[in-house]
């Protein structure tokens, strides 16, 4: 009578109502079938009829499988301590959204016994099969930013808010230098106001200031939750953590939870939070927890729909960390995340695959191909992608990504790499044939931070069916019919995005219509660069818009090597310190920049710097249609084009399409010359279109020109591309792009483009341009010339094919060719004066002289792109033609 009064005192203390399955306490020798609590190495059932409460710390179990119900009681501190617990249609309860758990919950995960498999769902985790997991804990303010910048050696630190955190919390600042592994964990010893003191003095400065107007205050993560799910510390030495795998009919509601030690290094499908292929995830979440010291990602979202991922922090974790997998999930909202130090491996160093610098190139490798083997196929990473690792990796658009941040990555910041079709799992699936990723609207992707990463926000590099990805593949590009190739292409809208403290790129694009809006880059090696998806099809790639770009700001990081103690702060890239930092790159076809704003790019005895460039050293499209306008610059220097050297070299393949590089300045803001042209001139390769009308700028190694400035291609080509090329349709020129994947698919198509893309004719002898007495270098049969132009073509070449694009309808340049003597088409004139008078493409032959006028046609697009040409004539010697 009186263990049955206690009992019902305790069940009365606990919320326990009588009912079908009336709630019993694991404590009870009567709540169990045996007759006895369970002990250590147990293998415990909780079967349907049961609801138990865990009232007691159950240690050292061989499982637990729950089909009833189990709840944490929340009277006590309590610890469970099993090999795995597994969950087919029950539920395992720690806290409640209306009523979260206060006491301190620990679940530890063993693994005495190896290798097992529970229900294909693995080892050493909590597995769901049709269960609910409700875990929900009292942390709801996961992180703060530095109010006050954090000296080095300080032992306390100011921040925006430090409400609710306590004494015993741990807490890690993340870098706020270009090393992402600055980061650093210390634990709280008082905490008076917003005013926190720390265990251990600080070995770096850690910023917190808003610097030019540029946010570079650093966060600050809790990392210390009430309930923790953790494996035992043996997963520190074989990286075989814990994990949590929501399966079919699941359910899974995470809030205010500490996941430590978790994921299972180079094991698929073995993550620390894992709702794996759910469908329908409407109202389930991961909120407020703490993620770190993992070993295989942090939150990933597999085959499921609109859940909501928010306000959490992770740390020192492995691999893609907030990780959508196939391809084929929506309408999921990642919400105030902040990723800190994520790593590609637990131990190793990446083996990235990225546009690096020849300067910081990894010389283990001698050539790329050897290096794209070792990252992809190394065996060292769960997928290829991995050695180039993200904290946000992204494979489907129709996602929210809001105010996140990546506190440093060893490689990518947020990685959009869209599938052409959902992968993996639904790889050759109906619903993958009828699902176009690389072709669906960004849903939101705005207010997102990224620094101390190599690259910050990265469009681009989008992986093929085996993971694998190029350096260059086709776009994203939304479409108004994702199913058809050639329908109206749709605007894509970036928006607020801030990029700082990134060792390469603030952010690299790829793709057009692309609007950035009001984004901040500051102290990147480079801000941004966007590349042309559509092959200048498009009014244009991308606009910069209301942007803000910085140059240097007073965060000057922590200063390590000797260039760097010398230069009084630290440098994107310490093995090339006199890498020339730019703001803003001019690459392929049409870019915009408009009322836009530069600061802090002036050159010193240390690197030279300009806040507008070009992409080092392109082989690839650049056209003259690009433009700038209302750009302000304070304490910078407008324009530098780098004279070449290897080390800088970005493009990797050592091109010279960066010869023909210019933008245009529409009201005068960056040349003080409205409706100017800006050119290279850097004495070495000096454009035929400057004349002495033109300012020379010699510290931008460019000059400024006014008139119809053009496009001059010297060979049987458009452009950069072989004539032969097809690009009568954006369904060709997709083909032309995935040709150059080593992917591609085995269509006559694709391998028609790839013939005429890599059908080399043999080496041609060189043509020099002569003006004004004056020998221009050409170099790639391609030259920006200026309209109204007499111009002297020099080769000892049997023909040569001369072309004009990027010009205005009726534009004309007049040609002087000694030795020629016949032109395949144009109109014959009879004398210079008629040739001079003509309105249309002519030519004249002189005693020992060919003149030809080429006159520019109307565009053959409304967009005029280099590769559309608008007047051509093939001219020879005697006997070749003509």
């Amino acid at each position: 009578m009186l263990k049955s009064a206690l009992f019902l005192s305790i069940a009365t203390l606990l919320g326990v109502t009588s009912g079908a399955n009336a709630q019993s306490l694991w404590s009870e020798a009567s709540t169990w079938p045996s007759g006895q609590v369970p002990t250590a190495g147990d293998a415990v059932e909780i079967t349907r009829d049961m609801d138990v409460v865990l009232d007691v710390d159950a240690p050292g179990l061989r499982s637990l499988t729950i089909q009833g119900s189990l709840t944490f009681s929340d009277e006590r501190d309590i610890s469970l301590e099993s090999e795995w617990i597994y969950v087919p249609g029950g539920s395992l309860t720690i806290g409640t959204a209306d009523k979260p758990h206060s006491s301190k919950a620990t679940i530890t995960l063993t693994d005495n016994v190896t290798g097992e498999d529970i229900n294909t769902m693995g080892d050493r985790g909590i597995m769901l099969m049709r269960g609910t997991l409700n875990l929900h804990g009292t942390r709801d303010h996961t992180w703060s930013k530095l109010s006050a910048t954090a000296e080095r050696g300080a032992t306390s630190i100011q921040l925006l808010d430090a409400s609710g955190w306590q004494v015993g919390d741990e807490i890690v600042l993340a870098s706020t230098d270009f090393n992402p592994r600055q980061a650093e964990r210390r634990t709280i010893t008082e905490v008076n106001g917003n005013t926190v003191t720390i265990d251990q003095p600080l070995q770096h400065m850690h910023f917190g200031e808003i610097t030019f107007g540029v946010d570079e205050r650093g966060e600050v993560a809790n990392l210390t939750r009430n309930i923790v799910i953790q494996a035992s510390e043996d997963a520190e030495e074989t990286y075989f953590g814990g994990h949590i795998m929501a399966m079919a009919g699941s359910k899974a509601y995470v809030d205010g939870v500490e996941l430590n030690r978790m994921g299972q290094h180079l094991v698929l499908a073995r993550y620390p939070m894992h709702f794996h292929i759910l469908g329908e995830g409407q109202g389930m979440y991961v909120r407020n927890a703490s993620i770190h010291d993992t070993y295989n990602r942090c939150v990933t979202v597999h085959g499921t729909h609109n859940l909501r991922i928010e306000n959490n922090v992770t740390y020192n974790t492995v691999g893609h960390c907030f990780f959508m997998e196939d391809g084929i999930e929506t309408g999921n909202a990642f919400i105030r995340n902040l990723a800190i130090q994520t790593k590609c491996h637990p131990t190793l160093d990446c083996v990235p695959t990225n546009l690096a610098a020849n300067g910081e190139i990894d010389t283990r490798f001698e050539d790329f191909a050897a290096a794209r083997q070792a990252s992809f196929h190394g065996g060292n990473t769960l997928l290829p992608s991995d050695n180039t690792v993200a904290s946000f990796w992204i494979t489907n658009p129709d996602n929210s990504y809001i105010d996140n941040v990546a506190a440093g990555s060893d490689q990518v910041g947020f990685w959009l790499s869209i599938p052409q079709h959902p992968n993996g799992a639904f790889l050759g699936t109906e619903i993958s044939a009828n699902t176009w990723p690389r072709r669906t609207p960004l849903r939101a992707f705005s207010g997102n931070t990224a620094h101390s990463n190599f690259d910050g926000f990265l469009i681009d590099r989008h992986i093929d069916q085996d993971n694998t990805f190029g350096l260059a593949s086709i776009p994203l590009l939304p479409l108004t019919d994702p199913t058809d190739l050639e329908s109206e292409v749709m605007e894509t809208h970036f928006e607020n995005l801030t990029a700082y403290k990134n060792r390469n790129g603030g952010l690299w694009g790829r793709g057009d219509l692309y609007v950035y809006s009001n984004a901040k880059f500051a102290d990147n090696a480079i801000g941004m660069t966007q590349a042309a998806g559509d092959i200048g099809s498009l009014p244009f790639s991308s606009r910069l818009v209301d942007a803000l770009v910085v140059g240097e700001t007073d965060n000057i990081g922590n200063p390590a090597t000797p260039e760097e103690v010398a230069y009084g702060r630290s440098l994107p890239k310490p093995s090339i310190p006199d890498f020339p930092i730019r703001g803003y790159e001019y690459y392929d076809y049409r870019d915009d920049v408009v009322n836009t704003t530069f600061v802090n790019f002036e050159d010193n005895d240390q690197r030279k710097t300009g806040a507008l460039s070009f992409l080092l050293f392109t082989s690839a499209g650049l056209s003259t249609g690009s433009t700038i306008s209302g750009a302000e610059f304070v304490n910078a220097k407008p324009v530098y084009f780098p004279e070449y050297d290897s080390r800088f070299d970005n493009d990797n393949r050592g091109g010279n399409a960066y010869r023909t590089l210019s933008f245009r300045d529409l009201d005068g803001s960056v040349t003080g010359i409205p409706n100017s042209q800006v050119l290279l001139h850097d004495g070495e390769n000096d454009s035929v279109a400057t004349d002495d009308s033109c300012e020379i700028r010699p510290s931008w190694n460019a000059s400024v020109c006014t008139g119809d400035i053009g496009r001059l291609n010297l060979s049987d080509s458009r452009g950069e591309l072989p004539a032969a090329v097809d690009l009568e349709s954006r369904t060709a020129r997709f083909a032309l792009l995935s040709s150059l994947g080593p992917n591609a698919p085995d269509t006559p198509l694709v391998q028609a483009q790839r013939a005429a893309l890599f059908s080399r004719r043999p080496p041609q002898a060189p043509i020099a341009l002569v003006r004004g007495g004056k020998e221009f270098k050409i170099s790639g049969d391609q030259s920006t010339v200026r309209a109204g132009s007499e111009i002297q073509v020099q080769t000892e070449r049997p023909q040569v094919t001369l072309s004009l694009a990027e010009m205005d309808e009726g534009s004309w340049v007049m040609f002087e060719l000694p030795g020629f003597t016949g032109a395949a088409s144009g109109t014959r004139q009879d004398s210079m004066e008629a040739l001079r008078q003509a309105n249309e493409t002519s030519y004249f032959r002189g005693e020992d002289t060919l003149w030809v006028k080429l006159v520019a046609d109307a565009p053959v697009m409304e967009v005029i792109r280099p590769t559309d040409l608008q007047a051509s004539i093939t001219v020879s010697r005697e006997g070749l033609g003509g």
